[in-house]
């Protein structure tokens, strides 16, 4: 059977990201010959959480799975609509009884995927339980059903705890990718097990920003350390993420390669700030 490829695109910021997102999508699909595309969407209402109308939007924009994060609960809607929609997951190590879950397996025409999201704990809030343990007993739980092809989004702050993931898991899910910190990084490596692994897969919205915010207005921040709005950035958009190919027949990683791409003026939306 030929390789599963998934396209993962991180962090989705406000309404310059989201708008791309959906976008780009449907044409990516087509030039990347993607089987599967998961979409971190944690920021994608004005910075901070999610709604279900724009996770309704990714969905049918053709994300198969929306993960999150840290903001995961920052829009109080979308409390309600987690055990609507399994497709849309929240870190698995919250404690038992949370709304949603932190996995899900979705069927496609090469095999099963399993998708698994966990939030770290190096500052990070909320405090959660331990991600290592919460994650590694899920791939174990999937791997005795079945599910060859485990791919992880690791919520976190801390490039020691990402890369500390990637070897934890190793042999035992079929890539782990960080989130988090919105800057992609340039460690892309499968490691001896046959993990594919990234620090940080970064940040899909505007490009010309710190971290998807208004630079002056974040500048002053620094500058004067007084309170202020961080508004959601214009102008061009890039788009940032990873493609990797594994084989569904033992979950092994065969390809890591980073995405990274900037939107022509035409093609990146406007904010108007939500």
């Amino acid at each position: 059977m030929e390789a599963l490829r998934i396209l993962f695109l991180g962090d989705v910021v406000g309404e310059p990201g989201r708008k791309a997102v959906i976008e780009q999508v449907p044409e990516l699909r087509k030039e990347l010959l993607l089987d599967f595309i998961i979409v971190n969407g944690e920021n994608a209402a004005g910075g901070r959480g999610i709604t279900p109308r724009i996770a309704i939007d990714l969905l049918r924009a053709g994300a198969a799975v929306i993960t999150t994060g840290d903001h995961v609960w920052d829009q109080q809607e979308i409390v309600d609509h987690f055990p609507t929609e399994p497709r849309l997951l929240r870190p698995i190590n919250y404690p038992a009884g949370t709304p949603g879950q932190g996995s899900v397996v979705l069927e496609t025409p090469k095999g099963k995927v399993a998708v698994i999201q966990a939030q770290g704990r190096s500052f990070m809030q909320p405090p959660l339980e331990n991600p290592f343990l919460a994650v590694e007993a899920e791939a174990e739980r999937l791997r005795a059903e079945g599910v060859q092809v485990i791919f992880v989004d690791f919520h976190a702050e801390t490039t020691s705890e990402k890369i500390a993931m990637g070897w934890a898991l190793d042999g035992k899910v079929s890539a782990v990718v960080g989130t988090h910190t919105h800057v992609q990084t340039a460690d892309e490596r499968v490691l001896p097990g046959g993990t594919a692994c990234l620090t940080d897969a970064g940040m899909c919205g505007p490009d010309d920003s710190v971290l998807g915010r208004a630079a002056d207005s974040v500048v002053w921040r620094f500058r004067t350390g007084m309170p202020t709005r961080f508004p959601i950035a214009t102008g061009p958009v890039r788009l940032c993420g990873v493609v990797v190919d594994i084989d569904p027949n033992d979950g092994r990683c065969l390809a890591i390669t980073r995405f990274n791409r900037l939107l022509p003026q035409a093609e990146s939306p406007q904010s108007t700030a939500k």
